[in-house]
């Protein structure tokens, strides 16, 4: 009877904390890391950089889903890939693969020749060594400044757990608009909004992708949407030996965990006497 109580408390316990986790995860507004970044992309519309060294993880480079590369590709339209640059502006190909791998804090259709700048380079953030590369006050197309957005992504090294391991952290200020002109949105919105996420790039089956809640759907992502990336501030994921894991608790997390403890203790102790 006893093993059956404690079952039953330990699902009170973990909803109960599934509950106010996600209330806290809301609270977690990390937001934008403030860097120094001497590299810019040019300005452009659905341009990408050439190859860009990461220089973390040695001399091999970082590991995602058995592909390894010590360089990447800075597409303009939010996102990263490991092959070749991306020129792909409708933010529809996490899970339909675009032939590589990709990571994408925004992927939607950013035009930088009204404003904003496309900026990377490496860091040192809490002490890791990290590249970074920073999309601020960013317009959309077709060259539209009216709405902007700005946002972040930081691969940091975690060699030292492993060779390739390397964590993947989106970052978000404010974002305005979702959609650019060409991928059916009006005035920024609309249309096929963005999407935030990771994909291996492969097709069909094979396929391996996460989206953010709220990507793809319409006002979901923009500020005071539903699913608002402001609000969310930050979100790490962890890469171990190629393989994503589940997303790492943000600081605001941690009173869950005391609660989901507190919750066992007690009753634990109600149960024994």
């Amino acid at each position: 009877m006893w093993r059956n109580n404690m079952k039953d408390i330990s699902r009170f316990a973990f909803t109960w904390a599934t509950v106010l986790g996600t209330c806290f995860m809301s609270k977690a507004t990390a937001g934008i890391i403030p860097v120094t970044l001497s590299n810019t992309v040019a300005t452009c519309d659905d341009c990408f950089s050439s190859a860009v060294p990461i220089n973390i993880d040695g001399p091999l480079g970082i590991d995602l889903f058995g592909v390894t590369t010590p360089q990447i590709y800075i597409n303009n339209n939010g996102n990263i890939t490991f092959n070749s640059g991306l020129s792909t502006y409708t933010p529809n190909g996490l899970a339909t693969g675009v032939g590589q791998p990709i990571i994408a804090p925004f992927f939607g259709d950013v035009d930088t020749r009204g404003t904003g700048t496309v900026t990377y380079g490496n860091a040192v953030i809490g002490g890791v060594n990290a590249f970074v590369v920073d999309w601020n006050a960013v317009g959309y197309y077709n060259a539209q400044t009216d709405k902007t957005d700005t946002f972040q992504l930081v691969l940091y090294d975690e060699s030292a757990l492993g060779a390739g391991d390397f964590n993947i952290q989106f970052n978000y200020g404010s974002v305005q608009w979702e959609t650019g002109q060409a991928s059916g949105g009006t005035d920024g919105l609309g249309g096929t909004s963005a999407v935030a996420g990771y994909s291996n790039g492969l097709s069909g089956p094979s396929n391996v992708y996460y989206q953010l809640p709220g990507s793809l759907v319409n006002g979901a992502l923009i500020d005071g949407g539903p699913d608002s990336l402001q609000a969310l501030g930050s979100v790490t994921f962890d890469v171990r030996n190629g393989a994503v894991t589940s997303a790492v608790p943000e600081p605001a997390t941690l009173p869950m965990l005391a609660v989901s403890g507190l919750f066992l203790l007690l009753f634990r102790r109600r149960i024994i006497r």
